[in-house]
């Protein structure tokens, strides 16, 4: 009885994460790109400083640092600045980044920093992660043990989800030998960064 009345919970927490932190946005979409204009190998710090990040921000939701933050005054707008300063930035790199067959290891590759940054100063990650930590409780009783749980089964899912996004656009590094289509799929995915990213902070 006591598994059966935590797995549903449990399932419905992950799914909500998948659906609502999963969605494109601007931390997912920026691991796609960076995986699809730089490859698996050199974009995995980057996308390590993503999870990182992401993983700061749940346990700033969690202990309520969030609604401090947002509490200060222009605190939230500070937040934006910074992330959609950076953005725009990385979307320039991507969509500027030479094809895979013509570089050198000497290329600079956005970095764990950058990934970091862009993590914690996301207001969609802030939004998304909040929505689903408070919306299903595990355990109603015991706060603490409910807020453990969530908190490592929504880490493990930030990991699989920055993962999965950074294997699609790997996947993609296989058609961008050519130079032509390394440049169109580039430019379309830092667009696409772009557009996520005012589509997150319009909403």
């Amino acid at each position: 009885m006591f598994e059966q009345t935590v797995f549903y919970p449990i399932l419905t927490l992950l799914l909500a994460s998948l659906v609502i932190m999963g969605s494109p946005g601007p931390s997912t979409i920026s691991a796609t790109a960076v995986g699809a204009a730089y490859g698996f190998r050199r974009s995995i710090g980057y996308v390590c400083g993503l999870i990182a990040g992401t993983v700061v921000v749940l346990l700033a939701v969690a202990v309520g640092v969030v609604a401090i933050l947002l509490s200060v005054p222009y605190g939230a707008s500070a937040l934006t600045a910074v992330s959609t300063a950076y953005i725009a930035y990385l979307a320039l790199r991507i969509a500027t980044a030479p094809p895979l067959a013509g570089r050198g290891d000497q290329v600079a590759t956005p970095a764990f920093t950058g990934g970091f940054l862009l993590a914690v100063t996301n207001p969609k990650a802030y939004l998304a992660i909040a929505a689903v930590f408070a919306g299903v409780s595990l355990f109603k009783d015991q706060r603490t043990l409910d807020a453990v749980i969530k908190i490592t089964l929504l880490s493990g899912m930030i990991v699989v989800i920055h993962l999965c996004w950074l294997l699609v656009g790997t996947s993609l590094s296989r058609f961008l030998q050519n130079p032509t289509i390394s440049r169109i799929v580039n430019v379309a995915l830092a667009a696409m960064l772009v557009i996520t990213t005012a589509l997150a902070l319009a909403g």
